[in-house]
């Protein structure tokens, strides 16, 4: 798996995109999320299954003036 263009070495089977987060301590309020280039929302984290080949994207968002 690829996590914003770098291998994710701890993928295992069943890991979500809740438990990618968790591991990587990305606590930001405001997050988009792809796999595939398909969009995620937050209410999906927990429901989808990571596979070996996917390329996830995580990014935050920053406000600014």
């Amino acid at each position: 798996m690829v996590l914003n263009n770098r291998p994710y070495p701890d993928w295992h089977e069943g890991l979500t995109i809740r438990g990618v987060m968790e591991h990587m301590k990305f606590t930001w309020p405001k997050l988009v999320v792809k796999v595939n280039g398909q969009l995620v929302w937050p209410e999906d984290y927990d429901k989808v299954t990571l596979e070996e080949a996917d390329d996830l994207k995580i990014y935050h968002l920053l406000g600014g003036g």
